[in-house]
């Protein structure tokens, strides 16, 4: 069996140390005689996994007192609804930040619950960007402000995190534990975890205690962030399988450790971006410079037979999954943290060649 390089934006590929561990103990977990996706959620072996991986989570977030760590289902698509309903209140207003898709999908969601004020609206920008901090128009008192961190489609990317007033809330699904920041800043992080922390069905929540304080008493307890996080993640049967991955990958992350997997995956990208900017024109990046994604790189061709060829010849070369979204088209080469260097190596010298050929 030979592995290809995928692209894809997620399910994304895992570290392959990851893989092989959990390969080796998918029949018999440490002696126990049977599967971790067998063993009790209330059982010892699964105990420690979980422990761990909050730990580990802890640890490379340097999360203070103040802040504890839930694992939710229902991805961050969930998160969408789960966090206005708990945090925000009748009369009160909760703050946007439009940057692309995946705000826009909060955006509508949180409109169903609750008054929002789109602090700034980027979306239809192109090249696409992040706002500068200067253009926010925050609302005093506002319950939260939220924003996206990475936007998968456009490959955009926030550098500086704006300081608000209101708890900051960020949707960090495509560039948690990609590079070292302050996570202590934040009232709410969430994160679904098929990109950089494990299998898709799992979403990684981190929320000050205060915060998870305001869950309305009226709402579905399933649904009540004080509910998890009194629980310690255990209230239901949580995605065992999916946080022993986790659990790995953070393990992973912590041997390799934050700093180098952040320049590690600077220079991924780096050599990605050279190789559109110095094609002469033959690649157009969509995004601005300034506000490149380092998880997601995205890039027109002069058509789009091309892009499709392009598509086609790459995979026949074991580089799956570079088509674009298709609300937007153009190319996309989401390189993530288990991404090898080799792979990106590997596009940048077919990139060079499909435009000898067809430049």
């Amino acid at each position: 069996m030979s592995r290809v390089f995928n692209f894809g934006a997620g399910p994304a590929g895992l570290p392959v140390e990851v893989l092989e561990e959990a390969r080796d103990q998918l029949l018999d977990f440490q002696g126990s005689g049977m599967s971790i996706m067998e063993s009790s959620h209330r059982g010892k072996e699964y105990d420690a996994v979980h422990q761990e991986a909050i730990a580990n989570l802890k640890s490379l977030l340097q999360l203070d007192a103040d802040h504890e760590v839930l694992f939710l289902q229902g991805g961050a698509s969930m998160q969408f609804g789960m966090l206005p309903l708990n945090l925000l209140g009748v009369g009160q207003t909760a703050d946007y930040i439009h940057t692309g898709s995946w705000a826009g999908k909060a955006i509508k969601e949180a409109k169903l619950i609750g008054k929002v004020h789109l602090a700034a609206d980027v979306s239809k920008a192109r090249p696409a960007r992040i706002p500068k901090v200067g253009e926010l128009a925050l609302t005093p008192g506002a319950a939260y402000v939220h924003l996206t961190s990475n936007e998968t489609i456009d490959g955009t990317e926030w550098w500086e995190f704006p300081r608000t007033e209101s708890p900051l809330v960020a949707d960090m699904s495509s560039d948690i534990l990609s590079r070292p920041f302050d996570a202590n800043r934040f009232g709410l992080i969430y994160a679904g975890a098929q990109k950089n922390l494990g299998p898709s069905g799992l979403c990684l929540v981190v929320i000050r205690k205060d915060l998870a304080a305001r869950s309305p008493a009226t709402l579905s307890s399933m649904l009540r962030y004080a509910t998890h996080l009194e629980e310690n993640s255990l209230y239901n049967t949580p995605p065992t399988f999916g946080i022993y991955i986790l659990m790995l990958v953070t393990r992973w992350i912590k041997a390799m450790g934050l700093e180098n997997l952040h320049l590690r995956n600077r220079e991924k990208a780096a050599k990605l971006y050279a190789a559109i900017d110095g094609s002469g024109g033959f690649y157009r990046g969509t995004a601005a410079p300034e506000c490149r994604s380092n998880m997601n790189v995205t890039f027109r061709l002069p058509s789009e037979a091309l892009e499709e060829q392009f598509v086609k010849e790459a995979s026949k070369h074991s580089m799956k999954g570079l088509k674009g979204h298709r609300s937007v088209g153009g190319i996309r080469a989401s390189i993530y943290n288990a991404f090898p260097a080799a792979g990106v190596d590997a596009l940048v010298s077919f990139m060079r060649e499909f435009q000898s050929k067809n430049g």
